[in-house]
């Protein structure tokens, strides 16, 4: 389902590089986000409006920098101590 709605940012041309190499993490994490919002097919997805698309890449950016910043801030404490 996820990999139906990173198509569509693919195709809308909505995806930076960095986004495009982290296929899978994109994937899983538009999933995340996609359920959160009720949406649970392709044929849902692909009625989706460009407007909510981008709502929906929104979070799911949202919710990579949070990731990525407490990974690092992991590895700050790992190093640290």
């Amino acid at each position: 389902m996820s990999e139906f709605a990173f198509i569509r940012f693919l195709s809308l041309s909505l995806l930076t590089e960095e986004e495009k190499q982290n296929k899978t993490e994109m994937i899983e994490t538009t999933e995340q986000v996609l359920d959160a919002e009720g949406i649970e097919c392709d044929s849902k997805i692909s009625k989706v409006s460009e407007e909510k698309l981008r709502e929906i890449l929104e979070q799911v950016r949202e919710i990579r920098k949070k990731k990525k910043k407490s990974r690092e801030q992991k590895q700050l404490v790992n190093t640290s101590g």
